[in-house]
């Protein structure tokens, strides 16, 4: 498959411009960013460009689009009217509106959406995800589900952290990755009840704390924190409970449990897993070790999605979509003090007219 990269010059671009060049099954058509030079140097033998029209005369069947949330709605409508399949990074886009005119564009296309959430991959919570599906746990009861740094030191660009470029704070950053997971393991999460302030940071559209109760269609439900404000430096966190257990995931550092029993109450079993490998390659080669495996096996999934529909544990444009949806929920919920409910995925997903006031596919409704 010929993919090109969007953005290939940025820190996610380069690890995706690298797996990329290490499948066997992939090639690099080209790559684009503003800054062309620092491209094409990663990229010796394929061509490079600043241009968006350029870029796309190249002949190619996939694009991944690692490039700000704001810029990325024109691109992935382009790259379905030149019929192409899209892996793009999260959030989808910077607004609710944008990010459904993109799911709009590639269900005209009849073509590929993925959404970039390569925390999926991570082992630890993919475990949590295998455990959940193998039923050791027994009827899931709830969720608990935790992102959040240390704030605005973290970010290299003020696009990063300032709305409307960013779509929005701490839940459109690692909160994102968090409110995937939990819909990851609850199946869907249609309706909403959240809370989220400005009290820290205090750049407005930008929350540093959006707490949060999720609910997924049979009723199980999930407790929910994105933050800027968690002083001890970043972490994120999912624990699943059942009626025979529980099982954690968590990351950084790589750590994983299980603790499982033959009936309620009853003597527990404990699987610790401390993924050392991964801890001792961080420690000598940095985070991106781990990131460069999970884009490497996030890129074999988006392949399989694209030939047979398969795709194994990738995010696709539901998920893509309704991460978005929850974020915006929140917002509204914590403006208008009631839950939402988020219309069931499938349905309609024409571009709304405005986002002045609730979405149209979200509807309030009492706590």
């Amino acid at each position: 498959m010929r993919i090109g990269v969007i953005g290939a010059a940025g820190r996610i671009g380069r690890m995706r411009v690298q797996t990329i060049l290490e499948n066997p099954k992939t090639s690099l058509a080209a790559v684009m960013d503003v800054n062309e030079a620092a491209a094409a140097a990663l990229a010796p033998g394929a061509p490079s460009f600043s241009d968006a029209a350029r870029f796309f005369d190249v002949p190619m069947d996939a694009v991944a689009i690692s490039t700000p949330p704001h810029v990325r709605e024109a691109l992935c409508r382009e790259a379905y009217a030149r019929g192409l399949h899209v892996l793009t990074e999260k959030p989808l886009a910077h607004t609710l509106e944008a990010s459904r005119n993109i799911v709009a564009a590639a269900a005209a296309a009849g073509k590929v959406l993925a959404g970039g959430f390569n925390m999926r991959y991570y082992p630890a919570f993919a475990y949590v995800k295998d455990i959940v599906g193998s039923g050791q746990l027994g009827e899931i009861d709830h969720v608990r589900v935790y992102g959040g740094h240390n704030g605005l030191a973290n970010f290299g660009q003020e696009w990063q952290y300032k709305a409307p470029q960013s779509g929005g704070g701490a839940m459109w950053d690692v909160g994102i990755h968090m409110t995937d997971m939990a819909r990851h393991v609850m199946g869907d999460i249609t309706r909403v009840y959240g809370v989220l302030s400005e009290r820290v940071w205090k750049i407005p559209g930008s929350e540093d704390n959006a707490m949060a109760i999720f609910h997924a269609p049979d009723g199980v439900a999930a407790t929910y924190h994105a933050t800027w404000t968690d002083w001890k430096g970043y972490s994120s966190v999912i624990e699943v409970y059942g009626s025979r257990g529980m099982v954690r995931g968590a990351y950084a550092p790589m750590d994983s449990l299980l603790i499982t029993m033959a009936h309620p109450g009853g003597k527990s079993r404990t699987v610790h897993n401390r993924y050392l490998d991964v801890k001792v390659n961080e420690k000598l080669k940095s985070w991106t070790h781990t990131a460069v495996k999970s884009f490497a096996a996030e890129l074999e999934d988006f392949l399989d999605l694209v030939t047979d529909g398969s795709g194994g544990r990738i995010a696709d444009q539901d998920a893509a979509l309704r991460a978005i949806e929850v974020a915006v929920a929140v917002r509204e919920s914590s403006k208008t003090g009631q839950a939402v409910t988020l219309a069931p995925l499938g349905s309609a997903v024409a571009p709304s007219p405005s986002e002045s006031a609730a979405p149209a596919s979200l509807d309030s409704s009492a706590a």
